[in-house]
């Protein structure tokens, strides 16, 4: 049985931070810098699957590497 995830695609940068810090390493690995933009975690700032998109970035590989960390 698949465990479930615990940061989905909806979620923002900000929240994800905030709610599971060690996943700051794995944004700046994957070259997302905007763990320091104020639109990361400001109300209306956009999900992680619009950010993925916006940095031509593989959404299931980034979920899956930061629910790894989140655990």
């Amino acid at each position: 049985m698949k465990k479930s995830s615990k940061i989905t695609k909806e979620m923002t940068i900000g929240q994800i931070i905030k709610s599971y810090p060690k996943t700051v390493f794995i944004f700046l690995d994957y070259d997302l810098h905007c763990v320091g933009c104020p639109m990361a975690g400001e109300e209306g700032a956009e999900a992680l699957e619009e950010a993925a998109k916006l940095h031509h970035i593989n959404l299931e590989e980034l979920l899956e590497d930061l629910n790894k960390a989140a655990d």
